[in-house]
């Protein structure tokens, strides 16, 4: 079987397009890319007004071509379907759906555009858009649809849903806490479908294993109610078997929990003065993680970089400022005390504040406002994430590794490693995307998904990657250096390589891993993804929903139009 193209004599004709049109209230439109203006008249005002917001991810999000990242060397480049329905409601989606398989059509399905593997675009491609399906309603008692038991508080909310729109409501307004994204203008239905870590997942376990019950539409036009009662392995699957592959989600609900009084955070960069002084720096931070970091309060993540530098950038959840400030005192001290051999680059602290005020702008130094007119005055994002908003990616690589390298015995071992591996380039820690040290809730909650079961063991998710400022197609920019370009995936190959030598069958993480991996699905799944596939085969037989890496994906050409003879 192979999809249609523009250029068949299958594809739809223009009254098709117009019966569509009709179905979903005239919100099929046509998109463009987001420098297309920049092709026609470098000076005209769609130009000068791409440039001038392509810094600001809500305004990517916002364009119906917009893709959080500018691409990724040899990987993917965005490109705008020939058609989008700009979803106002499900019965959309269920037109768009019925009517990309009943013509053939190649589909995608976007909320946010923050996919880093390009799942959210494809060329050609029939696109369901669910940016404006953004309703959100909280609930004292919530119980799943045919289900008994006791009834929990819980927040619903639509497909196109940032993290932001849930916090604003549910800590800033509400007092309580979900299990998100760290990451502000991530889709929520997006970061569910692939696992989802935040900031305090060992406190609170994945977005996942948070999901309660899901409306999705399947890909024979159905309607249905997902829950632990009422389809259990489509919703089974929903809870981190990776987005666009079962259905196109419109509606969830997440349970909330007691907020904590206190959020809290650590900062600082520190530069060793030789190599062996940073070999005994990392010593010294492993031993203070394994003895006073792992455990539910802690998340988020330092980097070692090959200028020797250690940049610390973690938080908190339940402890006060007094608690968060003695617990770092004494590795500041250690650094202090050894001027001869470290310098303090940028100044070390650490601290907490109110938890319901962690996502408040007024006053925060550490967020940056959407200022387009006319922009939610709740609408900001971490100052931190600025570098993501549009980059373009040389490459990247994600290894959980497991918690048996912070025994004592094994301490050496690990600290050799990252050593070897910051020669290459910059390896970040995220201590929040393993599960290992965390609170059993989390733990349990985090078993009962999808996601790989590699990462109830492991303490941290590596991650090295780079890349460079945006380089969308038609973008008015200097020619992109190449050669260097590739000098630099093949660094992030090499650290990657040394990590790989003590944790060789590493798991990686489905939303954030390397677009070529070619043992993906034990990579992202492990022994699930079995499972995945047979789920897959039930509620999709055909395979309309394609996604580069995702369940089912390897019967079919790598753009997703051709389904392979031998499958």
């Amino acid at each position: 079987m192979r999809r249609v193209r523009p250029s068949d004599p299958a594809w739809p004709n223009a009254t098709s397009w117009k019966t569509l049109s009709d179905a979903v209230g005239g919100n099929l439109i046509q998109p463009r890319g987001l420098f297309a203006g920049c092709a026609i008249d470098p000076k005209g005002t769609a130009c000068v007004s791409a440039l001038k917001n392509i810094r600001n991810p809500y305004y990517i999000g916002d364009q119906p071509a917009g893709t959080e990242v500018s691409g990724w060397l040899d990987a993917w480049t965005p490109a705008p379907s020939a058609y989008a329905v700009a979803a106002r409601k499900t019965d959309d989606v269920v037109a768009a759906i019925d009517f990309a398989r009943d013509k053939n059509l190649r589909l995608v399905v976007k909320g946010t555009g923050h996919s880093y593997l390009g799942t959210s675009n494809a060329p050609d491609s029939l696109l369901v858009w669910t940016r404006a399906m953004n309703k959100v309603t909280l609930h004292d008692a919530f119980t799943p649809q045919g289900c008994g038991g006791a009834a929990v508080a819980a927040v619903t909310t639509e497909a196109g849903a940032m993290w932001m729109d849930l916090y604003q409501a549910v800590t800033t307004e509400g007092g309580r806490y979900v299990q998100g994204g760290g990451c502000t203008t991530v889709g929520v239905a997006g970061l569910v479908q692939s696992g989802g870590f935040g900031s305090f997942s060992k406190g609170f376990g994945t977005a996942a294993g948070g999901l309660l019950e899901a409306e999705v539409v399947t890909a024979d036009g159905r309607v249905r109610v997902a829950n632990a009662c009422t389809n259990p392995d489509l919703f089974w699957a929903l809870k981190g078997g990776g987005g666009g592959s079962f259905g196109v989600i419109t509606k969830l609900t997440l349970r909330t929990h007691p907020l904590p009084e206190f959020f809290g955070a650590a900062w600082g960069k520190v530069q060793a003065k030789s190599d062996p002084a940073f070999r005994a720096l990392i010593a010294h931070f492993v031993t203070f993680y394994s003895e006073q970091l792992y455990n539910p309060h802690w998340g988020e993540q330092i980097a070692l970089a090959p200028d020797n530098t250690l940049h610390i950038s973690m938080v908190c959840q339940g402890l006060t400022r007094a608690q968060t400030k003695a617990v770092w005192q004494p590795f500041f001290d250690w650094i202090t005390a050894a001027p001869q051999d470290y310098t303090v680059v940028e100044r070390l602290g650490a601290g907490a504040d109110s938890a319901r005020h962690w996502w408040d702008l007024e006053g925060n130094d550490s967020m940056v406002r959407d200022t387009r007119p006319g922009a939610s005055k709740t609408h900001g994002w971490w100052q931190g994430d600025q570098d993501q908003v549009g980059a373009y990616i040389h490459g990247y690589d994600s290894l959980w590794l497991p918690a048996s390298l912070l025994r004592p015995n094994q301490r050496p071992r690990l600290v050799d490693t990252f050593f070897a591996a910051s020669r290459h380039k910059k390896i970040e820690c995220h201590f929040n995307k393993g599960i290992a040290g965390g609170s059993a809730d989390a733990a349990a909650a985090t078993k009962d998904t999808a996601t790989n079961p590699a990462v109830l063991d492991a303490f941290v998710l590596i991650i090295i990657a780079d890349g460079e400022r945006p380089s969308y197609p038609d973008m008015p920019r200097p020619a992109m250096n190449v050669a260097a370009a590739h000098h630099d995936a093949h660094e992030i190959e090499l650290a990657a390589a040394e990590i790989r030598k003590i944790a060789p069958d590493a798991g990686s993480y489905v939303s954030e891993s390397n677009y070529f991996n070619a043992s993906w699905q034990r990579a992202y799944w492990g022994t699930n993804y079995a499972k995945l596939r047979a789920i897959k085969a039930k509620y999709d037989p055909d395979g309309l929903f394609f996604v580069h890496h995702g369940v089912g994906s390897e019967d079919w050409s790598p753009d997703g139009f051709t389904r392979l003879a031998n499958r």
